[in-house]
């Protein structure tokens, strides 16, 4: 993968001294669209150019990204200047190189790298934290880009010991998945561009296939548009055949709700009552999940030093009301049960995005889900994720968002062990 210094030092320095003119020559449309071919940015990254306002803005989004690309970036972009008939910009810099073109450093698998500042879920605009200056957070592995794990497949002997501890779940498919993703927000809220966005939608569109789920995706949904969808989804006949369902909302948000591309707030306690057991009888008993990628509130978590001592002090456990004792000729059952909700931090704190890689959150899910979901509940897994998200931190000196942390945590009703058993293929 390439890094962020990737670029030999001398290209770097020739796109910096004719930072200007190029910010006030180049004409974008075309060139990214080459600049793609050549494998030099990604449709994300042209998506993140394409949000800036003005082409000058678009035209120091795409300079302050091409030094990060890698040891042929430089030379693809000059070719690209040459392909879209801007002969006369290829020009202006070779002239200004003053070392070889043909000289490329093979960087070694254990360099150094360093990541794009890690971008609160926040519903108010941060634009003016990295206007005139770049920092950085460091990632979790060496990577600078999506990174899809392989999910690992449950053993026939895992699931015989454990399915008939658990959740019935070998419908194929085992069941439907809705992914609203919004990235692209209207220009009268102050909702910024939800860079890196696009990641966590492909990287949850891919588990949720492997895990072997039927998924659907819509993308950029105004308020209502969501709660449309949300109800068509819980209504849909087919649930009524398959094992379970999975909700995700990645989205800017604050405790409670969610935001639309319109800037209107869809409340969760809305989205939870689609899906209870009174208005979705189809999915009454079975397993329900809800990952929700969104802020909870503008606090950014600033952590605390540890010290010495027990981590947490012990908590009572919580008490059953058994009062009725009476037999129905049905059986009752409480109206909202057997759902599982992950947020991506807690109530009142601020969620963070790498603008490369996604979410840490969404990361972090991804990860645990595709390497443990063979032999681990759900529950547990999000217990993993918990401690993926303690343990990391942003790294952007000289801002508030120093040394940040965020704390992801979730709340269930399930009444049983959650096994997704993925590959596994089961009689009827």
């Amino acid at each position: 993968m390439l890094g962020a210094c990737g670029m030999q030092k001398c290209h770097q320095e020739v796109l910096k001294k004719n930072r200007v003119s190029l910010a006030k020559q180049l004409v974008l449309k075309e060139l990214m669209e080459h600049l793609i071919e050549k494998d030099v940015i990604t449709e994300a990254m042209m998506e993140m150019i394409q949000a800036k306002s003005g082409s000058f803005s678009q035209n120091i989004e795409l300079l302050n990204l091409l030094p990060k690309r890698g040891p042929k970036a430089f030379s693809a972009f000059c070719e690209a200047l040459r392909e879209t008939k801007q002969q006369h910009l290829e020009e202006m810099l070779l002239t200004a190189v003053p070392c070889r073109r043909t000289e490329v450093v093979e960087l070694p698998h254990h360099y150094n790298q360093t990541f794009p500042f890690p971008v609160p879920e926040s519903c108010v605009s941060q634009k003016r934290f990295y206007q005139n200056a770049e920092p950085m957070e460091h990632s979790l592995d060496d990577g600078d880009g999506p990174h899809y794990p392989q999910v690992k497949l449950c053993t026939s002997e895992f699931y015989l010991t454990h399915a008939h501890l658990a959740y019935k779940l070998k419908s194929q498919p085992r069941g439907l998945a809705l992914i609203l993703s919004n990235v692209h927000f209207s220009n009268e809220t102050d909702l910024e561009f939800r860079s890196g966005g696009n990641v966590d939608r492909a990287a949850l569109d891919v588990l949720f296939k492997c895990l072997g789920y039927q998924v659907l995706v819509r993308h950029d949904q105004t308020a209502q548009e969501m709660q449309e969808q949300l109800e068509s989804f819980s209504k849909h006949p087919a649930h009524r055949d398959l094992d379970s369902c999975i909700v995700s909302l990645l989205s800017h948000g604050i405790e409670g709700g969610v935001y639309g591309v319109d800037g209107k707030l869809l409340q969760l306690q809305e989205i939870f009552r689609l899906f209870d057991n009174a208005n979705c009888p189809n999915l009454q008993n079975k397993p329900k999940m809800f990952f929700i990628q969104a802020c909870r509130g503008d606090e950014t978590d600033h952590g605390v030093d540890q010290i010495d001592g027990n981590d947490r002090a012990s908590s009572p456990g919580c008490e059953e009301s058994d009062a009725n004792k009476k037999e129905n000729p049905k059986l009752r059952l409480p109206t909202c049960s057997d759902m599982i909700c992950g947020y991506a931090c807690l109530k009142g704190t601020a969620a963070m995005r790498n603008t490369k890689r996604g979410s840490w959150y969404i990361e972090a899910l991804t990860s645990v889900f595709a390497e443990d979901a063979r032999n681990t509940h759900v529950a547990d897994m999000l217990v993993k994720v918990n401690r993926l998200i303690k343990h990391r931190e942003g790294h952007a000196p000289g801002t508030e968002f120093h040394r940040c942390k965020e704390m992801s945590e979730y709340c269930s009703t399930l009444c049983q062990d959650l096994y997704l058993f993925p590959g596994m293929v089961s009689e009827n």
